[in-house]
């Protein structure tokens, strides 16, 4: 079901791009949803979705549990353009890892990107993450954690885009830019040599294994960028922040969808006599 190319393609550089995997009517109706939202503050709720920051201003502002939002997002939980390929990534079809399921989603959200915002460097194969790693044994994939990011605006030259390393999941050494980039005076992944931009359209994806070294260009041109991500993992995993999803999120999803979001069902402790 997953083109011989992709998986070439993802073994090799630690992405791939799926075009057109969300249609025009998808991303209409995404937007339409984010177009009703209240201004959102860092540390503010609007119903089941919180806003929040990766720690300062300029990375711009993320709307965390975007799948409380509502049915447009909760489609994206189990799309048919990508879950495949990310049960295929993460890996542990007939092993223990599948004992609860196959995936669990630790964090999803939409980020907001506005002019002279950017998100620094990060991750990489070195020094060694267990929730980011990227393994292939024995016949099969075991990623600790696949991202897959949507572009709900289209992405080009100028719009603060995602900028990856190819095959840097695989590198044993961090790269000599790398903490100039992360930490330094107009930190940008836009400094670190061997780094690509990756152009998208509206309704593209990006499926990338989270070991793989990456962060965004600075946004130059006037207007947002919008994009969507999911991370998705083993169904052992635990949310990255601590949110839970809500009651009512869980009563209205599929099975499958309920699974993938809340893989164990808590066994209720007996009551004392």
């Amino acid at each position: 079901m997953i083109p011989d190319i992709d998986v070439y393609r993802f073994d090799l550089n630690g992405f791939v791009v799926l075009k057109g995997a969300l249609n025009r009517a998808e991303v209409e109706d995404l937007n339409t949803v984010l177009d009703t939202f209240p201004p959102v503050e860092p540390g503010e709720w609007y119903g089941n979705v919180h806003g929040h920051t990766y720690g300062d201003e300029t990375s711009g502002l993320n709307l965390q549990q975007i799948y409380e939002a509502g049915e447009p997002f909760e489609r994206l939980i189990d799309h048919p353009s990508w879950i495949e390929h990310v049960k295929f990534f993460v890996g542990g079809e007939k092993t223990f890892d599948y004992h609860h399921g196959p995936l669990f989603i630790d964090e999803n959200f939409v980020n907001f990107r506005e002019v002279g915002e950017a998100i620094g460097i990060h991750s990489g194969g070195f020094p060694p993450i267990h929730r980011n790693q990227f393994r292939y044994h024995g016949g099969r994939f075991m990623c600790g954690q696949v991202n897959v990011l949507m572009a709900l605006t289209n992405i080009g030259l100028g719009d603060g885009g995602t900028m990856l390393i190819p095959a840097s999941h695989k590198s044993n050494f961090q790269h000599p830019g790398y903490d100039q980039a992360r930490m330094g005076p107009g930190r940008s992944v836009d400094m670190v040599e061997d780094a690509i931009e990756v152009h998208m359209n509206a309704g593209d994806v990006l499926v990338f294994v989270d070991a793989l070294c990456h962060g965004s260009a600075k946004r130059v041109n006037e207007g947002t960028r919008r994009i969507c991500v999911y991370r998705y993992g083993p169904s052992w995993g635990n949310s990255r922040h601590g949110y839970q999803p809500s009651e009512e999120l869980l009563d209205r999803l599929t099975p499958e969808r309920r699974q993938m979001i809340q893989p164990q069902k808590l066994i209720p402790r007996p009551v004392s006599p």
